[in-house]
């Protein structure tokens, strides 16, 4: 067995791969508040307009687990690099499209980018840490994730703001191309390259188990993404296919297992290592309840409070800044406190909700942006405790050599988990406001929708810190019996 030995660019090659995975995250929610200048520009329609929106997320979730096995086969670095670039160029490709059916087959391509880069972070981070700079490492990577889905309103309606109508919408794309080559640049000097190996596509790639997982992913994301338009009324009938593939693939990746060949996902992943399975939960339904809140929010303040784009992601600005700095905090905490984290995170994320809710009723709604900062401080101050420490404590078990694939399991139920809290969030709003014309009532039952589902992700949490608590005293018996034992032998021997 090999000594762990550091690598001294370590930091630098994070600071490069999370540069590049906050783009492909900050894509999935950029893009809203610029969706009314490209339908004037391009003169879209409102079904090419959404697809702009749900093709990128729909590509994004389906190739999450196939990007993280493809980097565990052929190399993180090798797979960053590849997909940073295809990122880059799809993003151009978006921002020069001259008609509404380029734009939706960018989105498409640059979903998928974004889906086989993602991963790979981490990934990187599973390779390149160890001990507490782990977690630390992962306290960065779960403030990307948090922040990303926070600012991407407020950089989209800053971009606005500066380059106008009408090709303003195009730099919300362009402005990956230059970040994006410095990263490609920086990336090639920085991340270590993987040990040569021969690789048989056949051998090491589930052609079945990729085919499997994503009708079955597809199942249950494309009513979803679809929903604003009826699309669960009229896809329904997907989600018991989406059942029936999500068996076969289970049961096809047993059968690779028990013949010894390359699983696309070993199902062991959640059966034999502690805590991932429940971690995975955790994450998917606290995403159901946190990144639905932010379209909510949106078509609260402009369609009922008449505020911009800017305006409107500088309302819900606190909510990020509290994340931020709580999720660099806290991935230095989690060997101290461990699942302790997540529980308060998500007990803070659900009293900040529940008293916006509440505010939402007693405030005037002309004052309702200022009378939400603190709350909003709070829930995002309980959300950077939960997904860099959740992340760090669900993968801490996870083999090296799983790492990737790991990462994009639990992405996956990260992007589902924001497909179907959007669309039950925002239909939600909709419905009340349609039946009360009452923009401050929808807010509040929405708000109370998403506190509910983090508070279920809270039950998780707290059932996996009693599990994790079983465990060590489970260890600490099985480490006193064996002193028992040696002790014993030693004065029999004696």
């Amino acid at each position: 067995m090999t000594s762990y030995e550091p690598d001294p660019r370590r930091w630098k090659a994070l600071a490069v791969s999370l540069t590049a995975g906050f783009m492909g995250l900050l894509d999935v929610s950029i893009v809203n508040v610029a969706l009314p200048s490209i339908q004037r520009d391009l003169g879209a329609s409102s079904g090419g307009i959404r697809w702009v929106v749900s093709g990128y997320a729909l590509a994004f979730g389906l190739v999450l687990v196939t990007g993280g096995r493809l980097g565990d086969a052929f190399g993180r670095r090798k797979m960053f690099l590849g997909a940073l670039a295809a990122f880059v160029a799809t993003s151009a490709l978006a921002g020069a499209a001259p008609n509404e059916t380029t734009l939706v087959i960018a989105r498409l391509a640059q979903g998928v980018a974004a889906g086989m880069l993602t991963p790979q972070n981490t990934g990187l981070i599973q390779d390149l840490f160890r001990g507490p700079e782990r977690g630390r490492a992962f306290g960065m990577f779960g403030a990307v994730v948090g922040i990303s889905t926070a600012v991407g309103p407020i950089l989209g309606g800053v971009i606005l703001a500066v380059f106008g109508d009408p090709d303003g919408w195009r730099w919300v794309f362009y402005v990956n191309v230059p970040i994006g080559v410095l990263a490609f640049v920086l990336a090639l000097r920085l991340l270590p390259r993987s040990e040569k190996r021969e690789i048989r596509l056949r051998s090491e790639i589930d052609f079945v188990g990729i085919l499997l997982l994503a009708v079955a992913v597809l199942g249950v994301l494309l009513p979803v993404v679809d929903s604003d338009q009826g699309g669960i009324a009229r896809m329904w009938w997907l989600f018991p296919i989406a059942v029936v593939f999500g068996v076969a693939f289970v049961r096809w990746e047993h059968r690779l297992v028990r013949h010894g060949r390359s699983p696309l996902l070993d199902t062991r992943l959640f059966t034999g290592t502690p805590g991932y399975a429940t971690g995975a939960a955790v994450g998917a339904l606290y995403f159901c309840g946190f990144a639905g809140i932010w379209l909510v929010f949106a078509m609260f303040f402009q369609q009922g409070l008449g505020y911009t784009p800017l305006q409107s992601g500088l309302s819900v600005t606190p909510f990020a800044i509290g994340s931020a700095v709580a999720a660099a905090v806290a991935g230095r905490l989690v060997p101290r406190f461990g699942r302790r984290l997540t529980v308060t995170g998500l007990s803070l994320v659900a009293v900040g909700l529940l008293a916006v809710a509440l505010l939402a009723q007693l405030v005037p709604a002309s004052a309702a942006g200022w009378a939400f900062v603190v709350p909003l401080v709070v829930a995002g101050i309980g959300g950077g405790m939960v997904i860099s420490p959740n992340t760090t404590l669900t993968l801490e078990c996870v083999p090296v050599r799983m790492a990737g694939v790991a990462g994009g399991a639990l992405q996956t139920g990260q992007r589902i988990g924001t497909a179907i809290g959007t669309a039950v969030l925002a239909s939600v709003f909709g419905t009340v406001l349609v039946s009360s014309r009452d923009q401050q009532l929808a807010l509040t039952v929405a708000l109370c929708c998403a506190a509910f589902l983090t508070c279920g992700a809270l039950a998780l949490a707290v059932a996996e810190l009693r599990a994790r608590r079983h465990r060590a005293q489970l260890s600490e018996h099985e480490r006193d019996t064996r002193t028992a034992e040696a002790s014993a032998a030693d004065v029999h021997r004696g």
